[in-house]
């Protein structure tokens, strides 16, 4: 289990802008439940979340998503 929060003003410092995480990698979480369902989950919790997609010959479906801190992370579903 990975855990994803947001952490409080009080832990923040006090920059200039809003801090954003340039990275280019990213935690992929394997799931069992319908994708659509989870992305709209996320979505009404207001996590930024980019569309499901796939590609040919390839056993997933997969969507990214961004924390407030801006590093991405994949939901990614097995193919019937």
């Amino acid at each position: 289990m990975i855990g994803l929060h947001k952490i409080g003003d009080q832990y923040l410092g006090k920059s200039k802008g809003k801090f954003k995480f340039d990275s280019n990698c990213k935690i992929v979480f394997e799931i069992e439940e319908d994708i659509k369902v989870a992305r709209e989950r996320l979505l009404k919790q207001q996590v930024t979340m980019r569309e499901i997609k796939t590609f040919d010959n390839y056993a997933y479906w997969f969507c990214d998503g961004e924390d407030p801190e801006g590093n991405i992370f994949q939901l990614k579903l097995k193919k019937l």
